[in-house]
């Protein structure tokens, strides 16, 4: 006879960056996820550390009591909480670990510190209302496309919480390039959708622009960025109107030299790994072109291919919370002496 699972109420908690965020999750299956936005960094071009962290003060406590009343339980009902202990901003991480320790001690209950990475992947795992049944999950091997503002990353997942990483950024990270694009053009932050949107009525084929040719599963877009602003640079000297002419297309060709970059590795990652269970994770896997790259090639090699929900793509704690009730049940606690990380390895 198998053995009965506990009934396990966890409280997530993400504030790696400029969202505040929790979730409550029962087992597996999410109950409400709350997501505070800060509008306040759209006029600055990018996320001001300081105001970040203050805006998350402003925020935590309503978000969480949001999230308890939206999942219809109290906080002595909970069996755990869950939080962002990095890598990410350390003013933001500060206070989201801050409220973390505190309810815990408070409430007597168990603490686990969460790697934000680790958690994108594992939204693979989240069941929410709109799960028929037992949603399909990844099986193992899992080969896992780690992509946001701070990591690129091919991570090989071998079970839930035990991931290696088989290649890496050397330098910037894929959203970075994305970030850095959109502010040569001169689009609103964040960057990463309104190149999305603007590519799509744009040519893939108009101008081309180089890929780095490096060992392994290594990744780099520092060169891509720092030729794409001299070729800008260029442009804009002999036609003053070049970036009003030709955006969409700028935005198209770019977004299609990232986007083959990380699809052609993964697949030759796949195949010299012989791995046909992929997926990817992180707030660029909210990239439409993406996801059809993704689909494509998934078809081509008749992959397995995992993509979560775009709400479970961007920072949000319902990541955490799944984090954590896996977690739970390794009784991976971690004690009030734990600080926050900006910097975390995998």
């Amino acid at each position: 006879m198998a053995p009965v699972k506990p009934s396990l109420f966890i409280l997530g908690i993400e504030s790696s960056c400029d969202d505040t965020s929790a979730s409550v999750i029962h087992n597996e299956r999410i109950l409400s996820n709350i997501v505070a936005n800060q509008e306040v960094h759209r006029k600055y071009g990018g996320v001001v550390p300081e105001l970040a962290s203050r805006s998350h003060q402003e925020h935590i406590v309503p978000v969480v009591e949001a999230a308890l009343s939206q999942a219809n339980i109290r906080k002595d009902q909970l069996s755990a909480i869950a939080y962002t202990r990095g890598p990410g901003l350390l003013g933001s991480l500060l206070v989201g670990t801050s409220f973390a320790k505190g309810l815990s001690l408070s409430l007597g209950i168990p603490l686990m510190d969460v790697h934000h990475m680790h958690a994108h992947i594992m939204a693979h795992w989240i069941k929410d209302s709109n799960s028929v049944g037992h949603s399909k999950t990844p099986t193992f091997p899992f080969l896992c496309l780690t992509v946001s503002g701070g990591h690129t990353q091919i991570v090989r997942v071998k079970e839930p919480l035990s991931f290696e990483v088989l290649g890496e950024t050397i330098d910037d990270a894929a959203g970075e390039a994305f970030d850095k694009l959109a502010k040569m053009l001169g689009l609103s932050y964040p960057g990463g959708p309104e190149i999305d949107k603007l590519a799509s009525t744009g040519n893939i084929h108009a101008y081309e622009f180089p890929k780095p040719n490096l060992p392994g599963y290594q990744f780099s877009f520092s060169g891509l960025k720092t030729s794409v602003l001299y070729f800008l640079q260029k442009q804009l000297k002999s036609d003053p109107d070049f970036l009003k002419n030709n955006t969409n297309d700028i935005c198209a060709s770019f977004q299609h030299t990232v986007v083959n970059i990380l699809v052609n590795t993964l697949e030759r990652a796949a195949r010299e790994n012989n791995i046909n269970c992929v997926g990817v994770a992180g707030g660029v896997s909210a990239n439409s072109y993406l996801r059809k790259r993704l689909e494509e090639i998934a078809k081509e090699n008749n992959y397995q291919l995992h993509i979560p929900k775009l709400e479970y793509c961007t920072d949000n704690a319902a990541m955490i919370a799944i984090t954590g009730y896996y977690k739970f049940l390794k009784k991976d606690f971690v004690g009030q002496e734990v600080s926050a990380t900006a910097k975390w390895g995998m």
